[in-house]
């Protein structure tokens, strides 16, 4: 049987080799045009509206008329922003029928835990007092975490919570205790443990909580008085374990769907058939939703 990762293998394996060559900034521009060459149909759907919230370079994407959702993009907390991630947002902006903010939220190592959770939160907060409180609230990889992170401190300080969380492959345990992160170490393309463990020191650094503290580690937070959450990962996905525990845990409201053969937040590749799958289940999922 043919592996469908084979080509983005080679690709993000030629992209990366490059890497070691340039200083962050380069890492973090040559990352951006990666994700826009897979995903050529997003990125000129797009057409961003800059925004300023809570302070931040901020984007909208999608219709101005829909209603307003969230998102908060991945990339170890130290790579990724509005100009990797718009083409992803915009597709899922289409599919799901709503205006989409794309924060730039403070990256690592320049902006240390919790400059990232206190933007996630500030921006919410910032939506909320201009009567554009999220809908939604979507997130992939350590934007997922951010994203859920901000769904419980933004319910532990009593603020109103969305209608629903959407989370891509969600990196939700900074510890990386879950089994996946050594049994599909050399089966997902996309991420490795040491360069996973690597994040999140540069992110929480010397004096930071430790990995497995709730407040980084969402994983290990309360769910309670959440609302419903919507998890799709791949069967390759080195963080697939951290989406399985929130999934088992008894006082959430979680769904998960997980593509088999597929790697970490493996939407952003247009030329999958299960990526189109995905996005069709999202809005599927979001149009069921009591109203």
């Amino acid at each position: 049987m043919s592996d469908p990762l084979a080509p983005i293998r080679a690709g993000l394996a030629a992209r990366v080799a490059g890497w070691g060559a340039m200083d962050l900034p380069a890492i973090r521009t040559d990352f951006a045009a990666f994700l826009a060459d897979v995903g050529p149909r997003g990125a000129a759907l797009a057409q961003p509206r800059p925004a300023v919230v809570a302070g931040l370079e901020a984007v909208w994407i999608g219709d101005p008329a829909a209603k307003p959702g969230l998102y908060l993009h991945g990339g170890g907390f130290q790579i990724g922003g509005i100009a990797s991630h718009a083409g992803l947002v915009a597709r899922l902006a289409q599919a799901l029928g709503l205006r989409l903010l794309l924060p730039a939220y403070r990256l690592a190592p320049e902006h240390r835990y919790p400059s990232a959770s206190d933007d996630a939160l500030a921006v919410l907060r910032a939506l909320q007092a201009a009567g554009e409180a999220p809908v939604a609230m979507l997130g992939d990889s350590a934007g997922g975490g951010l994203a859920l992170g901000a769904a419980i401190r933004a319910r532990d300080a009593g603020l109103p919570l969305p209608r629903a969380l959407i989370l891509l492959s969600p990196w939700l345990d900074l510890s990386l205790s879950g089994a996946s992160y050594r049994d599909l170490a050399g089966e997902d393309p996309f991420s490795k443990p040491a360069q996973l463990a690597a994040m999140a020191r540069s992110y929480l650094g010397r004096s930071g909580p430790a990995p497995e503290d709730p407040a980084v580690s969402p994983l290990f937070a309360g769910l309670h008085s959440l609302p419903p959450l919507l998890i799709h990962a791949g069967g390759a996905d080195i963080t697939l374990d951290d989406s399985r525990a929130l999934a088992a845990r008894p006082e959430g409201r979680v769904t998960l769907r997980i593509h088999p053969g597929m790697c970490h937040h493996f939407q952003v590749f247009e030329a999958l058939p299960q990526t189109d799958t995905s996005l069709a289940e999202i809005a599927g999922w979001w149009r069921a939703l009591p109203r």
